[in-house]
């Protein structure tokens, strides 16, 4: 089995550098998460609140997290002082606490809104109509604390590519109505976050900014 250094370095080759890579370390241990930041892998996702923050504080300080899970709001305080983007924003009460939080110790956090994009219930996300709804609010103008990077969305879980594809596509143009028609002098708002170990390539065919990759790094899951 290849090393998790081996494995960034072959990933990176495959990966244009244009698409930024997101380690998903869910579940690992911190040694692990060291062997790939000793390769210069500096950007890291996981999906519960408890679990990054017991890591956090025993990795160096310039690694930047991301949230990629679904988030409850009654731990959004304990994230907002050092994340560095909450993939995972799926409805307006979420951004409505993300910016009350980060509004109260004066800072700007970086969020992405995740678009419903998969045939199936066990996801998350707003619907293209329900994103287009609350960007046009006037809630969501007077939110000062937090800024809007870009998008983000799971595909079904299924061995039909085509599916996957068109799914990615959805997302890709969701991006661009919402770029167009809210955003469009903004230069933060530039990311399409899709793509996982099984489905990068696909992702990255369709316009993909940023793929989270977990077991093509780490290996499978510990649990």
């Amino acid at each position: 089995m290849n090393s998790t250094a081996t494995n960034i370095r072959n990933l990176r080759q495959q990966i244009p550098n244009s698409v930024r890579i997101v380690a998903v370390s869910k579940s690992k241990p911190v040694s692990a998460i060291m062997e790939a930041y000793n390769e210069g892998q500096r950007l890291f996702g996981e999906n519960r609140v408890q679990e990054l923050l017991q890591k956090k504080d025993q990795l160096p300080a310039d690694i930047e997290w991301h949230l990629i899970g679904h988030l409850q709001t009654n731990k959004v305080r304990q994230l907002v002082p050092f994340v560095s983007m909450i993939q995972s924003v799926d409805s307006r009460r979420l951004l409505r606490v993300i910016n009350a939080e980060a509004s109260k110790i004066t800072r700007i956090v970086n969020c992405l809104i995740q678009i419903y994009i998969a045939d199936e219930k066990t996801k998350y996300g707003f619907t293209m109509e329900e994103a287009v709804e609350m960007l046009g609010s006037e809630e969501f103008r007077s939110m000062q604390s937090v800024r809007i990077c870009g998008v983000m969305g799971m595909a079904t879980f299924t061995d039909d590519t085509e599916q996957i594809r068109r799914e990615f596509r959805f997302l890709a143009d969701c991006y661009k109505q919402i770029k167009s028609r809210f955003f469009a002098d903004d230069h933060s708002f530039r990311d399409i976050s899709m793509g996982m170990s099984g489905d990068y390539k696909i992702a990255i065919g369709e316009g993909s900014t940023m793929v989270r990759i977990g077991s093509l790094i780490f290996g499978s899951r510990n649990r």
